[in-house]
C-alpha cells in the first residue's frame, strides 16, 4: 500500500526530506505523495519516515493502492537499481 497525504497537511515541510525515495513534493495545495515511488520506506527503514514526522498525523496509508511487503521491496529494487 503507498501512502497518501490528506487535507489535515499544514504544509509543515517536514514530510518531503525525510523521503528516501523522493516520492513526496509540493502540490498545488498540500504535498502530495507519487505512488510510484512509495515504498513505505521498505528497504530504508523499519516505519515509514513521513508518519513519524508529521506532526498533524495526516499520512495514512491509502486503501486504493494495496501493495505486499514482497511488492513494495520489489518496487524498492526497481527504484534503487535505475539511480545505480
Amino acid at each position: 500500500m503507498a501512502l497518501m497525504i490528506t487535507d489535515e497537511c499544514i504544509n509543515c515541510d517536514v514530510c518531503e526530506p525525510e523521503c528516501p525515495n523522493n516520492a513526496i513534493s509540493q502540490g498545488a495545495e498540500i504535498y502530495v505523495i507519487d505512488p510510484k515511488l512509495c515504498t513505505e520506506c521498505v528497504g530504508h527503514y523499519d516505519k515509514p519516515q513521513c508518519q513519524q514526522v508529521c506532526p498533524v498525523d495526516c499520512i495514512p496509508f491509502d486503501p486504493d493502492l494495496r501493495e505486499t511487503q514482497e511488492q513494495l521491496m520489489e518496487k524498492y529494487h526497481q527504484i534503487w537499481s535505475k539511480s545505480a
